[in-house]
């Protein structure tokens, strides 16, 4: 059974998916899953469980996969006074297949779904907000960008409801992407095809398009450590990083 997720984040379950291999990443960290990377002397995970839990946060889910149980055994059950949970896929499911096989454990309606391998300097909190002020289905937090041609861009319609995913494209220039931090209805998780991989991003998203799905654009700096150029940045990024 769902809880409404009513005051603020304090109610809602947030699910980070930790469990990608990162590929592109093992030229400079192969032993360990990608959240685990090492950023400052610390996991770039812990960066992120503490923006949660300064928005208020209590409770976190941990989809994992690849050297999974390496991320249970460097945090744990509790972090920063939150709960934490683990779900372990059997097989790589992708971003939405992790989110449905973890789905008996998302308790909350809705659920905040987190990339495990970006960081975005975004007030939670008003995310929050906003998808409880539009009456959202599902919503995606925006960062604007100086170069979206990695990325591909997010367009929006006059009310703020996601329009279109433009494909990554060379020479895109400035634009607003996806920063990896999503609102979303329980019965949308549910509807998720169970027993295979299943990509958010490509196969899911798509779908929502002309529902009650928004986009929050906010004024906030963002980076991901999928590449080890990206990677290299992540210790100046996160050292000015907004703590509160």
């Amino acid at each position: 059974m769902t809880v409404p997720a009513r005051g603020g984040l304090e109610d809602v379950t947030v699910a980070i998916l930790a469990g990608g291999k990162g590929t592109r990443l093992q030229s400079v960290v192969s032993d360990r899953p990608k959240p685990l990377a090492e950023v400052a002397d610390r996991p770039f995970l812990a960066y992120q469980l503490e923006q949660l839990a300064a928005a208020g946060a209590r409770r976190v889910l941990l989809c994992t996969g690849y050297l999974g149980e390496q991320v249970k055994a460097t945090f744990g059950s509790s972090y920063a006074g939150m709960s934490l949970d683990y779900s372990l896929e059997p097989a790589a499911l992708g971003t939405a297949g992790a989110v449905r096989y973890a789905l008996s454990r998302l308790t909350s309606d809705p659920v905040m779904v987190m990339n495990g391998d970006s960081y975005c300097d975004a007030d939670l909190a008003a995310f929050w907000q906003f998808h409880c002020a539009q009456q959202a289905d599902a919503s995606v937090l925006l960062a604007q960008v100086d170069q979206a041609d990695r990325y591909g861009q997010v367009l929006l319609d006059g009310r703020q409801r996601v329009a279109a995913f433009r494909e990554k494209a060379a020479s895109q220039g400035a634009g607003w992407i996806n920063a990896g931090i999503y609102l979303v209805a329980h019965r949308l998780l549910e509807a998720i095809p169970d027993g295979r991989a299943v990509s958010l991003e490509r196969e899911i998203f798509p779908t929502w398009v002309g529902g009650r799905f928004y986009g929050h654009r906010c004024h906030a700096r963002f980076i991901d450590i999928g590449t080890p150029e990206s990677y290299a940045l992540a210790a100046s990024f996160l050292a000015a990083r907004r703590t509160a």
